[in-house]
């Protein structure tokens, strides 16, 4: 059990550091008069998903999954 709790507990540390990363790599939701003007209308808002913003989304859905995850995992007494 002491190897599985190690184990869990360098992937519970790298999630941590990418889950940082990722959150720092996002672009702020306030964009000023820019969303004003229409830019909800070009490719790049209507793709969202497809753009590097839309995967780094999901990228923070699932590492924040896995933190909460590990997380109650790592706080059990087994």
């Amino acid at each position: 059990m002491d190897i599985l709790r190690i184990v869990l507990t360098v992937i519970f540390v790298i999630d941590c550091i990418a889950l940082t990363t990722v959150v720092l790599m996002q672009e702020g939701k306030q964009k000023g008069l820019g969303a004003i003007s229409g830019m909800a209308d070009t490719y790049w808002g209507k793709n969202k998903g497809r753009s590097m913003e839309g995967t780094l989304v999901k990228a923070t859905k699932i590492m924040a999954i896995l933190f909460m995850a590990l997380a109650v995992v790592l706080n059990m007494n087994f």
